[in-house]
């Protein structure tokens, strides 16, 4: 592997994604749910910000003012081009966390976040950045950090110190061999080891599944998720072990579908941990209820409690907002051990009430169906799942009309800037960006790379629908793409004007409203 920066992969770049969980619009929720105040969000760092779409959507798309590192400068100039397109004066600095943690001019933060990065770099760097949270970290400021955890990953372990072995191996490094070329290797002699029914495949049976699934993923994620020279998966008694050293204690998940005992926890799993009064001890037990392999949490620097009424109060005044068309959100879903059926007589009514895509507070929406016999903690509990699956967000707070404005322009520059970039990129699964920034929501929103194309023919055919294919088409033909149409490919021009023609009819009529209410359009 190369070494450069501890051992980090570095010559194939991270995927395109965008982590909602990094929002600061989403604390006030999600802390008031557990009865914390959530602290006003002025300065932001994300450390280790891959292609820095996350940082760069919260920063045009708020009045945090932010500030990043990457040490891959094929990454670090990708987030710097975005950050120049918004305009939004986001710092994106190609820098180790050695020579960034330490400068000296850096503010104090009210939210610093590490997405994965903590389980995938040297002691060192650890170090560095637990120093790094210990001094920048203003009091009342929030920590977002995801990592791999105990005990979801012990089983996997042995298979993925195997695999790297692998890509290390004399022959591989030495001879040159691309990152992709050494993982492909790897994963095709695990597969054959498999074959020979190792005594570790009989114990751990499900392991044969995992690694179909690896070689079926992306390289570029494989490289950075697992094939890095340190790799580490931590007990949450450990991570409160060494932060609560800088004064930190744990606030709640970020993930909001795990706020959900009831849609995560059988009723005998929830009683035995009713019995437990220990914070730490609650959350390591919760782990193997559920298996958990990565935690994404909040911790907080001197966290301020609400009582009951200010709890209530605060909740009953957040506001949410669909992401999803109503008839598009499924009412089963898969959580961590079996399928659950959301209630129709529930979700059903609060999808339709969502479903003018306009923002609406948890309390006006209880009022609004109190003859439904919807109280406002059902309203809760639904909001909950609905932002924990992804079909819609909560809203940042109010701010005055000057900085509404400027946010509006910077999302809308920012957008132009992603929508030309998709008439030559591929879609987010070949390296390209499958979101748009939202001022509504104050982060992403996924837009696939055929709506990406569709917004930009809005712009230059204006509304004339029946014009877009031809414009998506040329921009499709012009990199000997085509389009699949249940499972099968469409070779013949006509076939996919057509296919384009029935896909543009439908997102003008059902897709194109929904952002135009998020401002993405």
């Amino acid at each position: 592997m190369s070494n450069w920066n501890d051992g980090y992969v570095f010559d194939i770049a991270y995927t395109y994604g965008y982590y909602p969980d990094m929002n600061p619009a989403r604390l006030p929720l999600a802390f008031a749910f557990h009865g914390l105040r959530a602290p006003t969000v002025q300065t932001g760092c994300e450390l280790g910000f891959g292609q820095g779409l996350s940082t760069n959507f919260h920063a045009a798309a708020s009045g945090t003012r932010w500030w990043g590192n990457d040490f891959n400068p094929m990454q670090a100039a990708f987030a710097q081009e975005l950050a120049a397109a918004s305009g939004s004066g986001a710092q994106m600095e190609d820098s180790s966390f050695s020579r960034f943690c330490r400068r000296e001019d850096l503010p104090d933060f009210d939210f610093i976040a590490l997405h994965g990065v903590w389980s995938w770099v040297s002691q060192e760097n650890r170090d560095i950045i637990f120093d790094f949270i210990d001094r920048k970290l203003k009091p009342g400021g929030v920590l977002y950090i995801s990592y791999n955890t105990q005990p979801g990953w012990s089983a996997f372990m042995p298979l993925r110190d195997l695999l790297v072995q692998h890509t290390q191996q004399a022959g591989n490094e030495e001879q040159g061999l691309p990152t992709a070329a050494r993982i492909d290797a790897a994963l095709e002699f695990a597969a054959r080891m498999f074959e020979s029914d190792p005594v570790y495949a009989q114990a751990n049976p499900f392991m044969r599944d995992r690694l179909k699934i690896l070689q079926q993923q992306g390289r570029n994620y494989l490289a950075h998720e697992y094939f890095n020279r340190d790799w580490h998966a931590e007990s949450f008694a450990d991570m409160h072990r060494r932060l609560s050293q800088a004064g930190l204690e744990f606030a709640c998940p970020a993930n909001y579908a795990d706020h959900l005992d009831m849609a995560n926890l059988t009723p005998g799993q929830r009683q035995f941990m009713q019995g437990i009064s220990d914070p730490v001890m609650l959350q390591s037990v919760r782990d193997f209820m559920v298996n958990q392999q990565f935690r994404r949490d909040y911790w907080v620097r001197g966290a301020q409690p609400l009582d009951d009424r200010q709890r209530v109060q605060s909740l009953a005044l957040q506001s949410i907002v669909l992401l999803t068309e109503p008839d598009k959100v499924p009412l089963t879903i898969q959580n961590v051990a079996s399928e659950i059926t959301l209630n129709r007589l529930i979700y059903e009514p609060i999808l339709q009430a969502l479903g003018d895509y306009q923002p609406h507070t948890l309390v006006d929406l209880a009022a609004s169906l109190a003859h439904r016999n919807l109280n406002l903690s059902q309203v809760l509990d639904s909001a909950l799942m609905l932002v924990g699956t992804g079909h819609a967000a909560p809203l940042p707070a109010e701010v005055d009309a000057a900085t509404r404005e400027q946010v509006a322009r910077r999302a809308q520059t920012l957008n132009l800037h992603l929508l030309n970039k998709a008439t030559v990129a591929p879609s987010e699964s070949e390296g390209g960006v499958d979101h748009l920034c939202s001022p509504v929501t104050g982060g992403g929103v996924r837009v696939d790379r055929i709506e990406q194309l569709f917004l930009l023919a809005l712009r230059e055919c204006g509304e004339d629908v029946d014009a877009w294919p031809a414009h998506v088409w040329k921009h499709i033909a012009a990199q000997g793409k085509k389009l699949v149409r249940e499972g099968v490919r469409l070779e013949g021009e006509q076939e996919n004007l057509a296919e384009l023609a029935t896909q543009a009819q439908l997102f003008a009529r059902t897709r194109l409203p929904l952002l135009r209410a998020l401002q993405v359009a």
